[in-house]
């Protein structure tokens, strides 16, 4: 029965809210009909720089990433991650303000993250960065490698722990100037499918986000082997942030919200080309 099957090979950061939101489709507790998952757990930054080769047919990236990649691939309705009045920040050793970090060198989680976009609309080129893991980013900062650290996953939770102090949130300054939430991440499936694959495998992925949300303890079981440095309850609550009702459907003011971030990326000189974003399912 194998042989007549349709392999999709799908890619997801190893972090607790992917991991639940992936949970069904990779323990097999959903029907796939027709379609094999085959799963990949990269940073998001190596999904979006493999996103450039269409090297996956449905993937995690980040929205800034979908910038480079909206010829060969579609948006799926359903799996976003959408920061509503919070989001990825800038930590430090020191207490400060946004304008302290002009001049400043900002270690950052890659140039392709949504987190990198919004930094630029905030500072513009006033001030240097340094690609790194992002689970470094904290130890970074701490260590005084880098002045400042772009954080994103469960870092926003755990910056404190360390002795860290929040400079800028950068949903909450996204939400203040837009009045939208901040759209971070979201699933892209690949075109050249075809549009009936493309709806089928969009459903598919939202019925693996419906089964964690009505299974959420078991799915949070699978979701906390991701959570670096996260107890239950932390688990519980990132889990929380970023798999919700905005992960069911990105809904009209979530659409809003991704292409008021790619016109805002665009006429910034950030993005190169304006696009105009297409959504399936």
């Amino acid at each position: 029965m194998t042989e007549n099957l349709t392999t999709i090979h799908v890619g997801h950061s190893p972090d607790p809210d992917d991991a639940f939101m992936f949970y069904a489709l990779a323990k097999g507790t959903i029907d796939t009909g027709r379609y094999r998952f085959v799963h990949t757990l990269q940073d998001i930054e190596t999904l979006n720089r493999r996103a450039l080769n269409g090297e996956l047919e449905l993937t995690a990236v980040s929205l800034h990433g979908y910038a480079y990649v909206a010829e060969r691939y579609a948006l799926c309705s359903c799996g976003a991650s959408m920061g509503d009045g919070y989001g990825p920040m800038v930590v430090a050793r020191e207490p400060g303000r946004p304008e302290d970090l002009v001049g400043r060198t900002i270690a950052v989680p890659g140039t392709l993250t949504t987190a990198f976009l919004t930094l630029k609309l905030l500072l513009g080129d006033r001030f240097s960065y340094e690609v790194r893991p992002f689970d470094r980013i904290l130890r970074l900062v701490t260590d005084g490698e880098v002045d400042a650290g772009l954080i994103i996953h469960e870092g926003q939770l755990t910056y404190s722990d360390l002795g860290l102090h929040r400079i800028i949130d950068l949903g909450r300054w996204w939400q203040d100037e837009t009045g939208l939430p901040l759209p971070l991440g979201a699933n892209a499936i690949r075109k050249d499918l075809g549009e009936p694959a493309m709806q089928e495998v969009t459903a598919l992925l939202r019925k693996s986000i419906e089964y964690g949300l009505e299974h959420r303890t078991e799915a949070l079981e699978h979701a906390m082997q991701f959570g670096r440095d996260l107890n239950r309850q932390r688990t519980d609550r990132f889990v929380g942030m970023y798999v919700n009702d905005w992960t069911l459907d990105f809904g009209r003011r979530g659409r809003d919200a991704v292409c008021e971030l790619l016109r805002r990326g665009y006429e910034a000189g950030v993005i190169p080309h304006r696009i105009e974003p297409e959504f399936v399912g």
